[in-house]
């Protein structure tokens, strides 16, 4: 705890600096500051072993090439920034990616966020087999390559296996709406395996608890999704209640029978302590 609030206070000390000391208590207001400080100061939401495993300047943003690798697109007037980080220019797919704005109740929302591992083995699970956008399987599924990313252990929505760096965020999004005044920030899980990892990183829910809790009973023997674990699929295989990431996938072929929906979810200064899943393996 003390290690924490030591982070927070020398996070503090350099937002303050970047935005002096006037109150910035949304995204829209940091979007005003000059191009640099904006640069800087959403640059800090980037967690450090990022920049360690790949080389990348903490000042210049610079990969060991010389080449610019962090962008930051926050315009003046807009309610939302968006920043990216590659190994290289012009990589595919972004090692940290993350996009804020703000809610209507003057609240910060995570958006979206990814953090990849960008040398890892790719899957296209984001495309079809002709190279549409599937949108998260919204409009269309990729099933070869879901099945290789499931078999690879891999869970729904990713292309590459992650860098573990959630648990380094969460202490970021901490410090960050501490340094704004703020006393919370929300998420949209975009997937159950990232409900449960943000209930374990102490996130609460807005919406969505009881439903979290009617799926897990789902799963329990006799229950109607363990029925539904038959084999009929290689996402509805028995024994995939057992794992987090079993669970997603499952889900992910649609074994609820409506899409995965209305979960949203919130973290304050300290952890909630939720748990869905009593003893989850990933």
């Amino acid at each position: 705890m003390a290690e924490t609030r030591a982070g927070q206070g020398e996070f503090l000390a350099e937002f303050q600096r970047l935005v002096g000391e006037a109150p910035h208590h949304n995204i829209h207001d940091l979007n005003q500051l000059e191009d640099h400080a904006k640069e800087r100061l959403y640059g800090l939401l980037v967690p450090g072993k990022v920049f360690d495993l790949f080389g990348i300047d903490r000042e210049t943003f610079t990969n060991s090439r010389g080449e610019k690798v962090v962008e930051v697109k926050a315009f003046p007037g807009s309610t939302f920034a968006v920043i990216e980080v590659r190994e290289n220019p012009g990589d595919r797919d972004c090692i940290f990616y993350l996009e804020i704005e703000d809610t209507s109740f003057y609240k910060i929302e995570i958006n979206f966020l990814i953090i990849n591992d960008p040398r890892a083995p790719r899957f296209d699970t984001d495309v079809d087999e002709q190279g549409r956008r599937t949108k998260f399987a919204t409009v269309r599924r990729n099933i070869p390559e879901e099945i290789r990313a499931m078999e690879a252990g891999l869970a729904p929505g990713q292309v590459r296996r992650g860098l573990r760096l959630l648990k380094d965020f969460v202490v970021i999004a901490e410090s960050f709406i501490a340094a704004m005044g703020q006393d919370m920030v929300i998420a949209e899980p975009l997937t159950y395996n990232t409900a449960i990892l943000f209930e374990h990183y102490g996130f609460n829910y807005i919406r969505g608890r009881r439903r979290m809790e009617e799926i897990h009973a789902g799963f329990q023997p006799g229950g109607e999704l363990f029925e539904r674990l038959d084999g009929s699929t290689p996402f509805r295989k028995p024994g995939m209640e057992k794992t987090v990431r079993g669970r997603a996938w499952a889900i992910h072929d649609g074994i609820l029978g409506e899409p995965w929906r209305g979960i949203e979810m919130y973290r304050t200064r300290e952890p909630a302590g939720i748990c869905t899943f009593p003893g989850w393996v990933y």
